[in-house]
């Protein structure tokens, strides 16, 4: 088997096994600080390998559901909020949060860049997309689509062809997220909306300045929290 087709089949069976320890983490109801089974009982349980299990407790740690402490196994750190569930399939999971992984990259340097080129029309147009999420956001309307449009605002002003292809090619895997983020959010005290609204208006007004590495770091700030908003 060609080296890229073997490692793609094992990462995918390194999604399913992350899919089915997070099903163990929700079915046995273990919680923060409780140890996982071990890396031997989960490859013989799952029938995978123990390198699988492996790279599956890599990721889940990654994610920040899991802890690995030496000597000792995994441990729970966060669980998923059960929300998530309404709003993907738990077999979906590792994938959908893996786009979190290429979006750092991606979307950090887009707004790098859109604060470096974008002209006064692009940033208009930004402006008007935070003003458009603001009253989503305050409302009960849904309001995945304003993000979205937000952010894809913010990477068509980096002037470049191929950002833009790039994070529309991920556009099904982050409205996922984007609903979730706000479902999850909505459900919480309301400064958990402001602090969401907060982060986009950080990220914009570095873009106004011209603050090439303030709207890099605001945007990796925005996305990191977004992660953690998807953990209760």
């Amino acid at each position: 088997m060609p080296e890229v087709d073997r490692r793609w089949g094992e990462g995918r069976l390194a999604d399913r096994a992350y899919s089915r320890i997070v099903e163990i983490i929700n079915d046995d109801d273990l919680r923060v600080g409780d140890r996982l089974p071990s890396e031997s009982r989960l490859a013989e349980t799952f029938g995978m390998s123990r390198t699988i299990i492996r790279e599956a407790l890599v990721r889940l740690a990654a994610d920040g559901i899991t802890e690995a402490r030496r000597g000792a196994g995994s441990y729970v750190m966060r669980r998923p909020s059960e929300r998530l569930g309404a709003h993907m399939p738990w077999s979906d999971l590792s994938a959908t949060l893996g786009t979190y992984e290429v979006r750092f990259v991606l979307e950090a340097e887009a707004a790098r860049l859109a604060a470096m080129r974008r002209s006064s029309e692009q940033l208009a147009a930004i402006e008007a997309a935070l003003e458009d999420l603001r009253r989503a956001l305050l409302s009960d309307a849904p309001a995945h689509d304003e993000d979205w449009e937000l952010h894809r605002a913010i990477v068509l002003a980096t002037a470049n062809t191929a950002f833009v292809s790039t994070f529309e090619h991920l556009h099904e895997e982050v409205l996922r997220i984007l609903k979730a983020g706000v479902d999850i959010s909505r459900a919480r005290p309301p400064e958990a909306i402001g602090a969401m609204m907060r982060e986009h208006e950080m990220v914009v007004e570095a873009i106004r300045a011209q603050d090439a590495d303030g709207a890099a770091l605001a945007m990796r700030w925005h996305l990191t929290q977004g992660r953690k908003r998807l953990m209760p």
